[in-house]
């Protein structure tokens, strides 16, 4: 072997030996270990699934808050065959008009599945978040402006354009289930 070629080799033994030292020291180091997504909230706020959901994970509530007579459960059939769980359907308990495509009602434990619902009304929604809500059904309230849900294909376009699920005021980010 020639005197370039052990040269060589020992420089580049050198560089691994260093990186090696350089992630172990990176590592026993790491100054965020062990800290929650929920430590460091401040009182009062509450923690929120940001999680984005697969719709089969997600569960609704459709009602009807129009003048059309059974688009609750039309619409509650189209999200069962698009795979979401469809807890209730019928007219708007809160008898509120809506006059835009809809209105998205959730709490803390319901932001992720909200986020992807605004997808399938093409970003065209209202959102009526409630931090003091406690279950993780969304409500799908459709209005006046409703005509059809998105295509699978618009709804993934949709979900390009919105990015991650925001963070609602007062609430910090709920820590990932495993």
């Amino acid at each position: 072997m020639s005197f370039a070629r052990v040269r060589a080799l020992v420089v580049v033994g050198v560089l691994v030996v260093f990186a090696l030292v350089f992630v172990v020291v990176a590592v026993v180091r790491d100054s965020q270990r062990g800290v929650g997504a929920a430590q460091g909230c401040p009182d009062g706020w509450v923690l929120a699934d940001i999680t984005l959901r697969e719709p089969k994970d997600v569960k609704i509530n459709v009602y009807n808050a129009t003048d059309e007579a059974g688009l609750a459960g039309t619409i509650a059939d189209d999200f069962r065959n698009r795979k979401f769980q469809v807890k209730k359907q019928g007219n708007d308990p809160m008898k509120k008009g809506v006059d835009g495509v809809a209105v998205l009602r959730y709490g803390p434990k319901a932001v992720g599945s909200a986020h992807l619902l605004r997808a399938y009304f093409l970003n065209q929604s209202e959102n009526d978040y409630d931090p003091k809500r406690k279950d993780d059904v969304v409500d799908v309230v459709l209005g006046n402006g409703f005509q059809q849900l998105a295509t699978t294909t618009e709804v993934n376009q949709s979900l390009g354009d919105l990015g991650s699920p925001p963070l609602p005021p007062n609430a910090c980010p709920a820590p990932v289930k495993k």
